[in-house]
């Protein structure tokens, strides 16, 4: 069996997105009209949405390993050649907000710690972005460059970052809604340092970097995947033309 990524795994990673999505927006709308408490919807957004992308992969790529947000970390996934990253429901606090859309569905392949395949999903507003189809980086807008950082926990870097950069910044809510700010065009750029783990960031950088973004760490350099540690704290997706000036206000700050 070939380890390397074929062209249905890309198709499988943004239908698994999308139907996830589907799923999280049903269940958000029947546990909203039924009264159900924060909690209840955090908790059984995060548990279905598990469910159906794990069975899933079990049953289309069964040799296949996957690092789940929402499930037991198996070591053997370590040994393996492909692990499927994914964040079953990125924003969960956001998905428990009425009307909220700053929420999103990871699910990515990793190869040779490297993301090979990826699709985001932002059901609230009924849009898929993946590997399969990459968008294209929208193009430069005029005035200031636009600094998306995390609504509640925006690093400590950000306001010497956006003087540096003459930037406006911009609050949103999950991972995968501010890296597609910036393949939209919404964004310029993303930056955090707030602490994160693999499922956040790896669908949304195999998608940034399939459209043309610059993707890595807070000093410069590789994101790395399906490491011992999940953890993995610090982020940048940006314009390719931004990646030199952003890196260099950030080593600055």
């Amino acid at each position: 069996m070939s380890t390397r990524p074929q062209a249905d795994d890309h198709r499988l990673a943004a239908e698994l997105a999308r139907r996830a999505g589907e799923l999280l927006v049903a269940l958000r709308s029947r546990l909203v009209t039924d009264g159900a408490p924060t909690a209840v919807l955090r908790a059984e957004g995060d548990r279905r949405s598990h469910e159906l992308l794990a069975g899933e992969l079990a049953s289309a790529r069964p040799h296949d390993a996957v690092l789940s947000e929402e499930g037991l970390d198996d070591p053997a996934r370590l040994d393996a050649e492909r692990v499927w990253v994914i964040d079953p429901l990125d924003g969960t606090r956001h998905y428990s907000e009425p009307g909220s859309a700053e929420w999103a569905v990871h699910v990515a392949l990793v190869v040779a710690e490297r993301p090979a395949a990826g699709a985001v999903a932002l059901p609230a507003r009924g849009l898929t972005f993946s590997t399969a189809d990459p968008p294209r980086l929208a193009e430069p807008r005029s005035g200031p460059p636009r600094l998306v950082v995390s609504r509640s926990r925006p690093p400590r870097q950000a306001d010497a970052v956006a003087a540096a950069l003459g930037a406006d910044t911009v609050s949103l809510g999950s991972a995968g809604a501010k890296a597609m700010a910036v393949v939209q065009g919404d964004a310029d750029a993303y930056v955090h340092a707030g602490g994160q783990y693999e499922w956040d960031s790896c669908a949304p950088v195999a998608v940034a970097a399939a459209a043309g973004c610059f993707v890595s760490r807070l000093d410069g350099s590789k994101l790395r995947y399906n490491q011992p540690d999940p953890y993995l704290p610090d982020l940048v997706i940006c314009r390719p033309e931004l990646a030199r000036p952003l890196l260099a206000a950030l080593s600055a700050s």
